[in-house]
């Protein structure tokens, strides 16, 4: 059974075969990166390169379900990066604009 599953994914028009498996499998070091970045203070977060990386796992996502064959890695990796970028975009907003340190900035 097992066997039958491996030959059917390195058989597959998307499969480790081909580019179409590579390419998304190491755009997963972007998502992560990005991950990691978390950690780090919201000042250091860019505004166009989480633009970037949002706008780009929204095309892409979009893109990964109209081609054929479906490319279910890299739907996957899209969604996980926009979602990460929308994250990272969230907590710079909410520091410049939101933040009760630029509010006491403001009063002196």
């Amino acid at each position: 059974m097992a066997t039958s599953k491996l030959h059917a994914l390195w058989n597959h028009p998307a499969g480790p075969k081909t580019i179409h498996f590579w390419a998304p499998t190491f755009k997963w070091g972007i998502s992560i990166a990005n991950l990691v970045d978390s950690s780090k203070p919201p000042e250091k977060v860019s505004y166009p390169q989480q633009i970037a990386v949002t706008a780009t796992g929204v095309i892409w996502s979009r893109y990964s379900t109209v081609i054929t064959p479906k490319n279910w890695n890299l739907f996957s990796v899209n969604i996980v990066m926009a979602g990460t970028g929308i994250y990272q975009l969230a907590r710079k907003i909410r520091r410049d604009y939101f933040s009760d340190d630029q509010a006491a900035v403001a009063k002196e």
